[in-house]
Parts: structure tokens; C-alpha cells; sequence
């Protein structure tokens, strides 16, 4: 009989809720959309673009909401992806300017990113790991103070001139 894999238990834990007025503007917008598309004409035309846009926006904004950020004992997970804890070199919370900057000009190429616009705190993850090209990650998180205390890391060691 097959043996289950242990419970991890999370010691941070958020998810990325879209808020009411991303909502409200998918909705405006697949409306508009369909609006478009209708023009006052008779027939199947005048429903079948309410049908298919509007719940396919609500669904889209769903899937947007869906995202969870979790610590737990052995590793970090961000979505689907995750990494083990021991691969974790050093965390910093960047400030609105430092975010700027680094999801701009000093992003890396292979930088692990998972952002969203309405979520106000960003946090990048430092990693140490042979095997994977990627040099940090960078998530936003609704709590990034709670978030570096569940990591545990020390801060990045300041760049020399």
C-alpha cells in the first residue's frame, strides 16, 4: 500500500483576489465588447456575444484570483511553481521604486516573475542553485513582512560600486 507524503504545514500563506473593480471592468468590458459585435442585429447574433464574452471574462478574472502564495516547512510555492527552502539564499521587500526598477531595466532575462498590478508589496527571493539559471525570484505578496519573516533569509548583500 502506497505510503501518502507528509502534511507541510504553511507558515505564510496569501492568494491574489482580483478586486471589485477588476471585476466590474472584465464585465464592462466583455458587455461593450458584445455590444460591438451585436450592432442591432436580429437573430442569433443579438445574444450569442453576451453568451460567450461575458462569462468568458468572469472566468478569465477567476483564473486571475486563483494565484496563492505559501512557505511552508520544505519549500516555496508561488502557483504551481515551487522550490525547495534549502535552494533560498537571501530575501528583500522593494519599495514602489525598487520594484519599478527591477521589474524594469535590471530584470533579468531568466528571472522567475510573478507580479500582479493590484497586489502593492513585491519580494525578491535570492537563489543558490546549480542546477537553475534563474538568479531570483520576484513575487508580489499583499503581506511581504510576513512573508520574509516565514522565509527566514538573511538581506542581499549590498552591491559594491
Amino acid at each position: 500500500m502506497p505510503t501518502r507524503p507528509a502534511v507541510e504545514t504553511a507558515t505564510h500563506r496569501e492568494r491574489w483576489t482580483v478586486p471589485w473593480w477588476g471585476w466590474v471592468g472584465a464585465l464592462a468590458l466583455a458587455v461593450l465588447l458584445a455590444a460591438e459585435i451585436h450592432l442591432g442585429q436580429p437573430g442569433v447574433r443579438a445574444w450569442l456575444p453576451y453568451v460567450v464574452l461575458v462569462p468568458l471574462a468572469l472566468v478569465s478574472v477567476a483564473a486571475l484570483s486563483r494565484i496563492t502564495l505559501a512557505v511552508g516547512d520544505d519549500e516555496l510555492r508561488v502557483d504551481d511553481a515551487h522550490i525547495p527552502r534549502r535552494f533560498l539564499l537571501a530575501a528583500e521587500s522593494l519599495n514602489a521604486d525598487e520594484r519599478r526598477e527591477a521589474l524594469g531595466p535590471e530584470l533579468d532575462p531568466v528571472a522567475f516573475v510573478v507580479h500582479r498590478p493590484w497586489v502593492r508589496g513585491t519580494v525578491r527571493v535570492y537563489l543558490d542553485d546549480p542546477d537553475d539559471p534563474t538568479p531570483y525570484w520576484i513575487v508580489s505578496s499583499r503581506r511581504p513582512e510576513q512573508l520574509l519573516q516565514a522565509l527566514d533569509l538573511p538581506l542581499p548583500a549590498p552591491e559594491e560600486p
